[in-house]
């Protein structure tokens, strides 16, 4: 499909499908805070049809360009534990600090409202590996056998950020533990989520699941986790996923709500860095029109930066 923006502008957005339920590449673009409102309305709409997209050759963005494209999609929020890489809202992702996130995952679903885009920034890539790879969660739920469907419809998930760091990555140095145990965790969260939410701006269903997710509510913990691992199996099936090897000054973009990523741990001791914005979300709401419940802490800490990452742009999270 391609996009033409307003003459003024002389903009002409490209958006080039890359895969069959999902990724696409935006070109004729230069991300940035000055951005014409055709131009973002035509990114935006991609970023929910195509749930990822990609943009090449972005060399001229740093920390506050990239954050000023940011707020054009929404309100930045900073991540809820980990401190930023600029003092504002860049969460670092790099060899040193965790940045080998070789997990199934949708961005910080331990809180209510988890963020509803993410804009991922490369700096320096690997000479070989570091590839991410994305999936589409509308797709999985929409691809379920229909009795397959009608029980994760009911279902509801806690997810946390204290989950079992050494069972998940046991070739994980010290360091990297230490600061998952004092850094990551430093504030406990538990949060309910609906299995399946209905997005708030394409209708759609999708999977709310991934590494966050710590067990099914009303089920033992071999009955959790049996069918956390059948819904999650379909998430990750090689057709509902598009794999992006990074070149530095590319930007991605993803539909958070709708989606999971993987960070692939296979560039050995190269250096790896990459800067991440989030903007904020809302609270999910299910099927059967129950919200997302804060199960822990009472509250959603205030930042050192900006809003509470999770309290929700409509100001409501519900609470047990």
């Amino acid at each position: 499909m391609t996009f033409t923006a307003p003459a003024a502008t002389a903009t002409a957005v490209t958006v080039e499908k890359i895969g069959g339920r999902i990724g696409a590449v935006i070109s004729g673009v230069r991300l940035g805070g000055d951005l014409d409102e055709a131009t973002v309305a035509a990114i935006r709409a991609a970023a929910l049809e195509h749930k990822v997209v990609f943009f090449r050759d972005q060399h001229h963005l740093d920390a506050e360009s990239h954050e000023a494209f940011g707020r054009l999609l929404g309100e930045p929020v900073a991540h809820p534990t980990v401190p930023s890489a600029d003092g504002r809202y860049a969460f670092p992702i790099d060899n040193e600090h965790g940045g080998r996130a070789n997990q199934w995952h949708t961005d910080v679903t331990f809180v209510p409202a988890y963020p509803a885009f993410s804009i991922l920034r490369a700096e320096v890539i690997p000479p070989y590996g570091g590839n991410t790879l994305w999936s589409n969660t509308a797709a999985a739920y929409a691809h379920l056998p229909e009795p397959l469907r009608v029980l994760a419809d009911s279902l509801r998930g806690v997810h946390t950020n204290d989950y079992d760091y050494a069972a998940t990555r046991p070739d994980a140095s010290a360091a990297a533990l230490e600061r998952h145990l004092t850094v990551f965790t430093a504030i406990k969260f538990q949060t309910e989520h609906p299995v399946v939410r209905v997005h708030p701006e394409t209708g759609e269903r999708t999977l709310i699941l991934g590494n966050f997710v710590q067990k099914l509510s009303g089920f033992n913990g071999r009955d959790s986790r049996a069918l956390i691992d059948v819904l999650q199996s379909h998430i990750e099936r090689p057709e509902n996923t598009i794999r992006w090897q990074w070149r530095a000054g590319d930007v991605a973009i993803w539909d958070n709500r709708a989606t999971q990523h993987y960070g692939a741990d296979d560039s050995d001791a190269h250096e790896r860095t990459l800067r991440r914005v989030t903007i904020d979300g809302d609270v999910p709401v299910g099927v059967d029109g129950r919200r997302s419940v804060l199960l822990a802490p009472e509250s959603v800490p205030e930042p050192a930066h900006g809003i509470a990452s999770g309290a929700s742009t409509d100001g409501v999270v519900a609470q047990a």
